[in-house]
C-alpha cells in the first residue's frame, strides 16, 4: 500500500472557510445572521465575506498579515472569521474592554496591517493609536541620539496599521476613524472573489491574546486544521444538530466565540448578534427568535437569573425544549445550575483554554444519570468532564513524578493535554511555547482530581490553591458552599495570611439584590463563617469574610481574583480570631491600589 498517494482528489486541507461554502450552497436561503432589523441570508453572507475579502486584497493584505478587529458580538465581526482567512490573513480579535494601553500593546506586538474598529470604539481606538505614534516619535529620537539611554521597551518603530471604521449596520451614525468604513468595503468588493486557496492547513488562521501589559503578552497562535478540527468536535459533542439558532452571549473576541463562529455554519444555523447582554435583550432575543443555543460564563446565569419582572419573558413553554446552555470558566456551583435550568435552560458544563482553542473537555452526560436527583444531577454537571474528541489524550498528573494521580476524586494534580486543537503555538515566543509544551504535554495550569469514573473536576488554579498548615485547600470547593447559601450572588476566596498556618481562606461575597432589606441587612460576616463551618471542615471554612457591591470581572464574566488576592494580602488574622465580627464592606474602587477602571486581563481559561 506504500505506493498509494496523496493527490488533489482524496486530500485537501482543513479549514473551517470549507464550512461557510457548504452553508452557501446547501442553506442558500436560510437566516445566517441576524442583528435587530438586519437580517441576511447564507448565500448574503458568503458574498459579503467574498466581497471584503476582495477589498483586503486590493489594499495588499497578504498571506499571514494581521488583521485586527475591535468590535462586539455583530455582524461584522462574524463575517470577518471567514473573510480575513479567505484573503490569506489572520483574525486577531481584540478584547473590547481593555484600555488603550492593552490595545497599543497587542496592535504593536501583533504588527497589524489593518484595525476595524467598530464606532463605539473609536475614541478607544484613537487613544490607542496616538499612543503608538508617541513610542515611534521617542524610538526615532533616540536612534537619532547614539548618546541617549531607552526610555521604552519598544525600541523599533512600527507601521500604523490602515484604519477602517465599523459603523451601526442599523441605524449609522458618520462616525469616522479615517477615510475607510466597514460597509463601503463589502460594497466594492469582488463578489465573484475566488478565495485564498488553503495550501498548507498548518497555516495560521487566528491570533488570540491571553494577556496584556500585566506581563509580556501572550498571542496564541491557531491552524486551519486546529480550528477545523476543534469546530467539529464541539458541535458533536454538544451534539448541535441541523439548524441550530444560536444567540451571542459570549464574545465572538474570545476564542473566536470558542469556534462556533464556524461551528453555526457547519450546522446550517442561524446567529442572532447581540451589542451587550443585557437581560432584557437576552430574554427578548430568545422568544423573538426561538433560540435554541447559546454559550456563556456562569455570570450571565446572574444575569438572567437577577432579571427584574419587566425584563423577562416565558422561556419554559409547554411542548418547547430548553434551551442548552454550554458554558465554561469558573465552575458552576451545582446551586446555580439548578436555578438556571428551572427557568427554561440545559446546561452543559465545559473546560478549556485559549491554547486549547476553546473548550477541551465537556461534561458528557450519561442517560443514567438522569434517574438521580435534581440536586445529584447538578453536582455532576459541574464537573469538566471527559476530552472533546480533538483531544489526543488528557490526564491529571504529578508534574515531580509525571505519574497519573489515582482516580479517586481527592488526589489532585495539574491537568495536562495533548491533541490537535492545541495551539500552534506562542507568537514571537519560542521560550514560553517551549516551557508549555514540556514532556510532551500542554501544561494548563489547573489543578483537578480524577474520579471512579474517568471524568476529571477541576479544583483551582495552580496559584489560587490555599496552602494551609501543610493542607491544600481547593477555593473552588469552598466557593461552591458559599454559593448555596440563599443570599450569596457572588464568591470569591483567595490566601490571605495567618500567623501559624502560613495561608488560610478569606472570602469575598456580594449579595443578592432582590431580596428584602431587612433580610440582607442580618447577613454578616459571623453569619457566613457558621454557614461554612457546618458545610465544611473546620480547616477550610474562611478566617474573613468581605462584602461588595459586586466583585471585579473580566470582559468574559471570570471574577478578578488577581484584585482580591492583593487586597487580601493586607489582612492578618490574629490566632485568637473570633467569629462573631460584624459585616464589612469593601469599596471596590479602591482595591490594593488598584482603581475600579483599571483592566485586568483575563487569565486562560475559558
Amino acid at each position: 500500500m506504500d505506493n498509494l498517494l496523496k493527490c488533489e482528489a482524496n486530500y485537501t486541507a482543513l479549514t473551517p472557510l470549507m464550512f461557510l461554502s457548504r452553508a452557501a450552497a446547501c442553506f442558500a436561503n436560510r437566516a445566517s445572521v441576524i442583528h435587530e432589523g438586519t437580517r441576511f441570508t447564507w448565500a448574503q453572507t458568503y458574498e459579503r465575506c467574498r466581497r471584503l475579502a476582495s477589498s483586503l486584497r486590493a489594499l495588499n493584505i497578504s498571506r499571514t498579515d494581521v488583521v485586527s478587529v475591535l468590535a462586539p458580538n455583530i455582524p461584522a465581526m462574524y463575517e470577518m472569521h471567514f473573510a480575513v482567512p479567505m484573503a490569506g490573513a489572520v483574525l486577531n480579535t481584540i478584547n473590547t474592554r481593555l484600555d488603550a494601553k492593552n490595545i497599543a500593546t497587542i496592535l504593536r506586538h501583533s504588527e497589524a496591517k489593518i484595525f476595524f474598529v467598530d464606532y463605539e470604539f473609536v475614541s478607544k481606538a484613537r487613544d490607542a493609536l496616538r499612543m503608538l505614534m508617541d513610542d515611534n516619535n521617542i524610538n526615532r529620537q533616540q536612534k537619532g541620539d547614539s548618546t541617549a539611554k531607552p526610555t521604552n521597551q519598544h525600541n523599533n518603530t512600527f507601521s500604523l496599521p490602515l484604519v477602517i471604521v465599523i459603523d451601526d449596520i442599523n441605524s449609522p451614525t458618520g462616525i469616522r476613524l479615517g477615510e475607510l468604513e466597514y460597509e463601503q468595503m463589502v460594497h466594492h468588493g469582488n463578489p465573484n472573489y475566488v478565495p485564498e486557496m488553503i495550501q498548507d492547513e498548518w497555516t495560521p488562521i487566528a491570533l488570540n491574546y491571553t494577556s496584556g501589559t500585566t506581563s509580556e503578552p501572550k498571542g496564541v497562535v491557531y491552524s486551519h486544521r486546529g480550528a477545523y478540527l476543534s469546530t467539529l468536535s464541539l458541535i458533536l459533542g454538544w451534539e448541535m444538530g441541523s439548524e441550530p439558532v444560536y444567540l451571542w452571549t459570549l464574545p465572538m473576541f474570545h476564542c473566536n466565540g470558542w469556534t462556533f463562529t464556524w461551528g453555526v455554519a457547519a450546522r446550517g444555523g442561524t446567529s442572532v448578534c447581540l451589542r451587550t447582554t443585557a437581560a432584557r435583550d437576552i430574554y427578548r432575543n430568545i422568544v423573538l427568535h426561538n433560540v435554541t443555543h447559546m454559550c456563556c460564563a456562569p455570570i450571565v446565569f446572574n444575569i438572567i437569573i437577577e432579571a427584574k419582572p419587566s425584563e423577562r419573558c416565558e422561556i419554559r413553554l409547554k411542548g418547547k425544549p430548553p434551551v442548552e446552555i454550554l458554558t465554561g470558566g469558573a465552575p458552576p456551583p451545582a446551586s446555580l445550575l439548578e436555578q438556571i435550568e428551572s427557568l427554561g435552560f440545559h446546561v452543559t458544563h465545559a473546560y478549556g483554554l485559549t491554547e486549547a482553542t476553546g473548550p477541551a473537555l465537556v461534561c458528557e452526560w450519561q442517560k443514567k444519570w438522569n434517574m438521580l436527583s435534581q440536586q445529584e444531577q447538578a453536582q455532576l454537571k459541574a464537573r469538566q468532564g471527559v476530552s472533546v474528541l480533538t483531544m489526543a489524550d488528557v490526564d491529571v498528573k504529578n508534574l515531580d513524578t509525571m505519574e497519573s494521580v489515582p482516580k479517586d476524586g481527592k488526589t489532585m494534580g495539574e491537568i495536562v493535554l495533548k491533541g490537535s486543537g492545541i495551539m500552534m503555538g506562542y507568537f514571537k515566543d519560542h521560550e514560553a511555547t517551549s516551557k508549555a509544551f514540556g514532556n510532551g504535554w500542554f501544561r494548563t495550569g489547573d489543578v483537578g482530581v480524577i474520579h471512579p469514573d474517568g471524568y476529571l473536576e477541576i479544583k483551582d488554579r495552580s496559584k489560587d490553591v490555599i496552602i494551609s498548615g501543610g493542607e491544600n485547600i481547593s477555593s473552588v470547593e469552598v466557593e461552591s458552599v458559599l454559593y448555596r447559601h440563599p443570599w450569596v450572588l457572588e464568591a470569591a476566596v483567595v490566601a490571605m495570611p495567618h500567623p501559624r498556618w502560613g495561608e488560610s481562606p478569606c472570602a469575598f461575597v456580594s449579595l443578592k439584590k432582590n431580596n428584602n432589606s431587612s433580610s440582607k441587612n442580618e447577613v454578616t460576616e459571623a453569619e457566613i463563617i457558621g454557614y461554612c463551618r457546618k458545610n465544611l471542615p473546620h480547616f477550610m471554612v474562611p478566617k474573613v469574610v468581605k462584602f461588595m457591591e459586586k466583585l471585579p470581572q473580566t470582559s468574559t464574566g471570570k471574577i478578578q481574583k488577581f484584585e482580591l488576592r492583593v487586597m487580601a494580602k493586607a489582612f492578618v488574622v490574629p490566632e485568637n480570631v473570633q467569629s462573631n465580627k460584624k459585616s464589612s464592606q469593601v469599596d471596590q474602587n479602591n482595591i490594593g491600589g488598584y482603581n475600579n477602571h483599571d483592566q485586568i486581563l483575563a487569565m486562560s481559561r475559558l
